[in-house]
Order: structure tokens, then sequence, then C-alpha cells
């Protein structure tokens, strides 16, 4: 990520670091409708659970490393001495339920698309497959969570998903475009609208 300031009205909760603010301006908002980055996405959400975001997206480039680039069926198949490992590993968050969630999450992922759907439509049906544009003034209207995040969440772990409460899946859809949650102030909220 390059270095960067930020422009006026720019979203609070990323200038503290020029890499937080080039996650915001280049990422943060974006639509995404590709099936595999929408499952790293989900599952680094999941391991933000009790953590920052910038603990996370710190660890980003080591979380692709150890998880082989996030290709689900490759982590599906990890096995016991692989997961041992991933606990040894410092450079991503070494929280067995967090890592063990990925492997079930790859393995539930693996079998909505092998039900026939892709995985962008299965998530993107919540909002009609387009982005939900909100028009917040201040971070403080931002909502955590919303009925979409609950039915959301709640259609994932019947699936076999882990770590995908409603405030989780919120922040998930967020961050992949699914809702335009940058204030209205801030320059990426119109040039996403």
């Amino acid at each position: 990520m390059s270095e960067r300031i930020a422009r006026p009205g720019t979203c609070g909760w990323c200038l503290k670091y020029p890499a937080y603010i080039a996650y915001h301006d280049d990422e943060w908002g974006v639509p995404d409708y590709e099936d595999q980055p929408l499952w790293e996405k989900l599952i680094l959400d999941g391991a933000q659970a009790g953590l920052s975001w910038w603990t996370i997206l710190n660890k980003r480039e080591n979380y692709r490393r150890a998880f082989d680039r996030f290709d689900p069926e490759k982590v599906a198949r990890y096995n016991q001495k692989k997961i041992d490992a991933l606990l040894q590993d410092a450079g991503i968050v070494r929280n067995k339920l967090k890592v063990n969630a990925a492997v079930t999450n790859a393995q539930a992922y693996l079998k909505i698309v092998e039900g026939g759907t892709t995985f962008s439509d299965y998530l993107w049906d919540y909002v009609d497959g387009t982005p939900k544009i909100n028009r917040f003034k201040t971070l403080a209207d931002v909502p955590v969570k919303t009925h979409i995040s609950d039915a959301m969440s709640k259609q994932l772990k019947k699936d076999g998903f882990k770590f995908v409460g409603s405030t989780i899946v919120y922040a998930f859809m967020q961050a992949v475009g699914m809702v335009n949650d940058h204030v209205t102030a801030c320059p990426r909220h119109k040039e996403l609208s």
C-alpha cells in the first residue's frame, strides 16, 4: 500500500496510519463480486473478532502465505499437522478456534459452490446484487449490524460457517461494498455511489 495523506472529509476511522488511509481509499467499500476474494475477506473479518482491523490488515500478507493464498480447496483439506503448524505461525493470529474456523469455512464454501451457486451470488443476493448506498453523516450514525447482516449471519451459520456473527458479517458487507458506509463528507462516498 502506498503512503498517503487523507483527503478532507475522509472517514475518521482510518486516519491514524498512511497504510490504513490507502486501504480506505483503494479497497474498503469497493464492490467485490469474485468468489475467492469474498471468501478471503470473510475469513479475515472472522479473524478480526475481538481485535482491531489494523491488526489483521498488518498480518494480511502473512495470512495469504500461511493459508495458501486463501485457496478454499487447499484450506478445506488441512489436516491436524497443518493446523498445528499454523498455530505456531507468529505472522497470524494464533487462535485455535479461528484457525479451525478457516478450515470449517473452506469446507462450507465448497458445499455452496458445489451446490450450483457462486459464493458471490449466495452473498450478494442479500442486497439484490447491488450495493446499498447509506447516507450517514458521522461514524456514530453507522450501525454495527442490520437486519440484513442478521439474516446473512443466520444463513451462514446454518450452512456451517463459524465466526460469522451479525457484527462480523456487517463489517464484511462494508469491506466488500455491499453497503456504502463511507460518511457523506468522505470523497469515497460519492465516488462509490
